[in-house]
């Protein structure tokens, strides 16, 4: 997590927003209780990428690559370990500057989007402070650099008991499990109403039954709203089983060696994995995957 959040409240300072806080003294930037459905962004983002190229010094990591991601659609990017994929979504979000080319957010440098908070992100790790509540950890965002809060920012009540989480307010990181801790990371990320989410392997720690919850859930919070999704993901499943389109990495530096299209239908079914055309199109995908890592 960047440093200035990790700033933005230290153990020596007292907890001064609670649920019960955030009802009395309504900050005017935060919609009050309301249902989820409110969950929405007055824009959708357009990313477009030219000639994108990333080192670190003498190391290729992205090699001059081109595409587009429309607005409102969900896009894994999947490849081999070490490929540059989390480093490819770094530069998007605006946490890395490219090294050439030209990436815009919006017809924006991803700086500056990122400084309006118009982007929002699941690292690998929930990165929760161990001295916030659950309530606390999930508003972090909304207590950082307040000034620059959007008009679509959420109060994250609502998200929190969306994500099963209602009866935890008052809980702290040690106390929950993996899972219940990357719903609050999801719901941290959400609560901003930025119409980018990017999402670095956000699952990968957890365990397959706990995994497949998180996708439902997923699916269910993004689905039909106003938000453009860049999911990072070695799971050929998951990446089938959100997307709308699938950029299969090379190995390092990145290229995009396919750009496969997902057309199962939308709402996903919770048993989409049993559906015969996510089966061909995991085939697809994996296929894609061999062929890019020949030499």
């Amino acid at each position: 997590m960047d440093a200035p959040m990790l700033a933005a409240t230290r153990p020596d300072q007292p907890h001064t927003t609670t649920p019960h806080d955030a009802t009395r003294r309504h900050n005017g930037n935060l919609p009050r209780h309301g249902p989820i459905t409110s969950l929405h962004s007055a824009w959708m983002s357009r990313i477009e990428l030219r000639d994108l190229a990333k080192s670190f010094g003498d190391l290729a990591i992205v090699d001059a690559l081109s595409t587009d991601i429309s607005s409102g659609s969900f896009v894994s990017v999947i490849g081999p370990s070490g490929c540059g994929k989390t480093t490819l979504l770094r530069v998007i979000a605006g946490l890395e500057p490219a090294s050439s080319g030209r990436i815009t957010v919006d017809g924006d440098s991803p700086r500056a989007a990122r400084s309006h908070k118009r982007v929002a992100m699941v690292p690998q790790q929930p990165g929760l402070l161990p001295w916030r509540t659950v309530y606390e950890n999930a508003r972090l965002l909304l207590d950082v650099n307040r000034r620059a809060n959007p008009p679509e920012a959420l109060e994250p009540t609502p998200l929190l008991q969306e994500v099963g989480l209602g009866d935890f307010l008052n809980a702290y990181p040690h106390e929950l499990s993996g899972g219940m801790q990357q719903r609050v990371a999801l719901v941290r990320a959400l609560t901003l109403g930025a119409p980018l989410l990017v999402m670095d392997e956000p699952f990968a720690a957890l365990d397959e039954i706990t995994r497949s919850e998180m996708r439902s859930i997923l699916n269910r919070l993004v689905e039909g709203r106003s938000v453009t999704v860049l999911f990072v993901t070695h799971s050929l499943s998951e990446a089938v089983a959100l997307s709308d389109r699938v950029l299969v990495s090379s190995p390092r530096p990145t290229s995009i060696v396919a750009d496969i299209d997902i057309d199962l239908p939308r709402p996903r079914a919770t048993d989409v994995e049993d559906d015969p055309r996510f089966v061909e199109l995991c085939a697809v995908v994996r296929h894609a995957l061999h062929q890019g890592m020949q030499p």
